[in-house]
């Protein structure tokens, strides 16, 4: 519901996008497009797609018209060296792990957006490896943006309390941190050793792995800081990572 509210996490993305140089476009990693390989979508004016239900209709009436790059899709595709990169030019768009936060950073929807998706099917490292054959897009003035969650458990969530949060998410969230500050990168890509905690915090991948692919990114000179650095509804972690 964040897409359609102004609250506290809407009003800190849409101040970013004012702080941050103004990119040339966006590649954005969602937990939302998941796939068998991997892809990019390389469509001129991808589609929003509501890949959710049970909403309300003014979410599904959301709709965030950016252009997309298939310019830069082509340059993606050609750069990874170490897997085969398959061009989506029909399927898939914008997926609301993507539009639900980067409407906030860039509300004229002005700036091409083009997704790569998560293969499923892989190990973390996998993603992680990956995501360092992209490391040529920063000097081009492309933002990269990993959409998910360091906790996401939604057999969890405590629906009577928003404010609330289970001791097994900040410990979770917390050890994160801790690694993500101190760039210890190994631990986080073998989150599945971690324990009890990750375990519940971690059910699934998908929401965690486009962490990896944002740290993978980092460099010794690079400034890392939080930002909306919060646990809602027992289960759900909205903290952020802003790298460089």
């Amino acid at each position: 519901m964040n897409s359609i509210e102004d609250n506290e996490f809407t009003r800190t993305w849409n101040q970013i996008g004012k702080d941050l140089p103004k990119p040339q476009a966006i590649l954005c990693i969602s937990a939302h497009w998941e796939t068998r390989g991997t892809y990019v979508t390389s469509m001129a004016q991808p589609r929003t797609i509501h890949d959710f239900g049970g909403f309300p209709r003014e979410l599904f009436e959301v709709q965030y018209p950016v252009p997309g790059n298939p310019e830069l899709a082509t340059v993606i595709k050609q750069e990874i060296k170490e897997t085969e990169v398959g061009l989506d030019n029909s399927e898939w768009g914008i997926d609301h792990g993507a539009w639900s936060v980067i409407k906030h950073l860039y509300p004229l929807a002005n700036i091409p957006v083009v997704q790569i998706s998560l293969d499923h099917f892989q190990p973390a490292n996998y993603h992680y490896q990956l995501a360092k054959e992209l490391a040529f897009l920063r000097s081009k003035g492309v933002l990269i943006i990993g959409s998910g969650n360091i906790v996401h458990n939604l057999r969890e969530v405590n629906w009577q309390d928003p404010e609330s949060a289970f001791d097994w998410a900040k410990d979770a969230n917390d050890r994160v941190k801790t690694w993500i500050t101190d760039g210890n990168h190994q631990a986080l890509i073998d989150y599945k050793k971690q324990g009890k905690a990750f375990d519940m915090a971690i059910p699934t991948p998908e929401h965690f792995i486009p962490l990896l692919y944002t740290l993978a990114l980092q460099n010794k000179k690079d400034k890392v800081s939080f930002f909306t650095d919060k646990l809602v509804m027992g289960s759900l972690s909205m903290t952020g990572v802003m790298i460089g």
